[in-house]
């Protein structure tokens, strides 16, 4: 197909080989090279890509110019590292979540990618995910009311990290949603955990987001526990609204309850009233997320749009990362952002 988007990528192991199927699966895109320090991994992408180059140096990539992007799904601890020298290039930039770990090496990336007038995508997910859209705009048209609070539970028995903590690991998800749902940053972050099989790398962390205008959010983020749930509930003044993503198909029930308020009452117990109605399904478009968020980057470097999860987005959800570090560092004292 004429006018591929050229694409090369670095990094396909766990989660980068599935970034690696759907970009050599879409039409617009071609991939010359793929790269991964792992020996084995790149023997089986070999086999799997005809007509890709797979390899286990990246100075192969460094040595060519026959692209227009390249797609970062290494170790966090590289990521700008990798960003940075691509960007330099004059490449269009897509790196996994957290964007880094440093914020102000977020800062020069963003600065450095509008400088040159690149891409820079940071892969936040759930924002091009259906069941995540659906909510956001039920909370746009105050279809819930006005939002109180959310909180959200990430957990399941591994995989557990080395370097990185649970923090760092799964609430980037949770963090990137509940800055779209709210619409805002928070101005005070608390956090605390325990490192039970690591000596300090924390297995379980539990964040709470404070908001200026008195909204709040829970993320309970862990590798250690006998479930697999990947939930985030939204609770507003007409009704509440819960995401499962483990449902295979019903991923929302969206709940018409909520406490009234009436005129008429001789005492305070009257004065509130529990309201409980309906309870909703929404139909959503059966899409993978992953497919979506790929596209949207293709979209974005042939339309020269700016992304949805652009490095400003990315350097949100670095910033409430670093916030709930120091809180954890200390024992959960409340930082300020």
């Amino acid at each position: 197909m004429e006018n591929q988007i050229r694409l090369v990528q670095i990094g396909v192991g766990n989660w980068g080989k599935n970034l690696l199927r759907n970009f050599y699966n879409n039409p617009n895109v071609k991939i010359p090279i793929a790269c991964d320090a792992d020996e084995k991994v790149m023997k089986k992408i070999a086999a799997e890509y005809p007509g890709m180059e797979a390899t286990t140096d990246v100075k192969k990539i460094y040595e060519r110019d026959d692209y227009d992007a390249v797609v970062i799904a290494t170790q966090p601890e590289i990521h700008f590292e990798l960003a940075q020298e691509f960007l330099q290039r004059g490449k269009h930039v897509f790196v996994e979540k957290p964007m880094v770990l440093d914020l102000a090496h977020g800062e020069e990336l963003n600065k450095l990618a509008k400088k040159q007038r690149r891409v820079l995508m940071v892969g936040h997910i759930l924002e091009y995910h259906p069941a995540f859209e659906k909510v956001k705009q039920m909370i746009d048209s105050k279809e819930l009311g006005e939002v109180y609070y959310v909180y959200t539970s990430r957990v399941n028995l591994g995989v557990i990290r080395k370097t990185e903590n649970s923090l760092w690991s799964f609430a980037p998800h949770d963090i990137s949603i509940i800055l779209m749902f709210m619409n805002q940053e928070p101005v005070r972050v608390v956090s605390t955990g325990q490192s039970f099989i690591q000596p300090g790398i924390e297995d379980v962390v539990f964040t709470t987001l404070h908001f200026a205008d008195g909204k709040m959010a829970h993320i309970h983020v862990s590798w250690l526990d006998p479930h697999k749930i990947r939930k985030v509930t939204v609770v507003g003044s007409q009704k509440m609204a819960v995401i499962d993503d483990m449902e295979s198909t019903e991923k929302i029930r969206i709940y018409d309850k909520g406490v009234n308020f009436t005129g008429n009452y001789t005492a305070y117990g009257e004065y509130l009233t529990l309201r409980v109605g309906d309870i909703l399904i929404p139909n959503i478009k059966n899409a993978e997320p992953l497919k979506l968020e790929c596209q949207h980057f293709i979209d974005c470097i042939v339309n020269n749009k700016t992304p949805r999860s652009d490095g400003d987005d990315g350097l949100r959800v670095v910033r409430v990362l670093n916030a709930a570090q120091e809180s954890l560092k200390q024992g959960g004292v409340p930082v300020n952002l």
